[in-house]
């Protein structure tokens, strides 16, 4: 693992084709347990009964549940319904119900290295609203991974993003970023969602980020639940959130995992 200086205070480890192959088989198992989530997810499927689903999986496949322990959160998944953008606890006491925007955002460690996607699903059957913005969030990350690729910067990725949520006169959330990625859950750079081309640092072969646009159907401020961790708009209206991690190879990007 190389590691370079962009900025005086921003160390980004660069990894290994190697190194790029074992964290391809984290993202692959985190894209196992969130596939498995979604088929499982009903009206009347509790958030914890997905959260339980997921470890077993997690654990049952050798890896471990990045998430559980971190900062002390308590689950291997976030699980943010409607209003929730990010961090929502499972609970045996939270419901699914039909017309539910669900969120859920899964990590994992497998042989020293981390995994983190996330995606947004409809209970049944989802409002002409809901499914619009679960559609645009989707297409700002395959816009931001269509900007990455050698000799481009940060930037072009959160512009791509904001370009998109914006013009659909949706919000991007400024509070939670996506990051660099590899034997640490959490390493810079730091991906925001917005920002503007051609500024940040250049991107590199080897360097892998996680991608994650957290779009909200109105305001893009955020509250904290008294739980420390639970996220919410401020407005009250409903968000999607979609990650892929990603890697910045010779030829472009690499979405680890699928």
């Amino acid at each position: 693992m190389v590691e370079f200086e962009d900025d005086v205070d921003l160390m980004i480890f660069l990894k290994t084709p190697a190194e790029i192959d074992a964290m391809d088989r984290a993202n692959h198992l985190v894209h196992k347990a969130l596939n498995a989530v979604r088929e499982a997810a009903q009206a009347g499927t509790t958030t914890r009964d997905l959260d339980r689903l997921a470890e077993d999986l997690i654990l049952n496949e050798g890896g471990k549940p990045a998430f559980k322990g971190y900062r002390g959160f308590p689950a291997t998944l976030c699980v943010s319904i409607n209003d929730v953008i990010v961090h929502g606890i499972p609970s045996p006491s939270v419901r699914l119900r039909e017309g539910d925007l669900v969120s859920v955002d899964c990590g994992v460690v497998l042989d020293g290295f981390y995994g983190d996607a996330a995606i947004s699903f409809g209970i049944s059957t989802m409002s002409a609203d809901a499914q619009r913005l679960m559609d645009i969030t989707q297409q700002c990350l395959e816009d931001a991974v269509a900007h990455v690729g050698p000799g481009n910067r940060l930037g072009d990725v959160g512009a791509a993003v904001q370009q998109r949520a914006e013009s659909a006169r949706f919000g991007v959330v400024r509070d939670f970023v996506g990051h660099g990625i590899g034997r640490n859950l959490h390493e810079d750079p730091q991906v925001p969602n917005y920002g503007m081309s051609g500024r940040g640092p250049v991107m590199k072969p080897g360097l892998v980020i996680a991608i994650e646009p957290m779009i909200t159907a109105g305001s893009w401020r955020v509250k904290i639940d008294d739980d420390g961790w639970t996220a919410r708009t401020e407005d009250g209206r409903i968000a999607a959130h979609f990650e892929f991690s990603v890697a910045v190879t010779e030829n472009g990007a690499r979405v680890l995992g699928i």
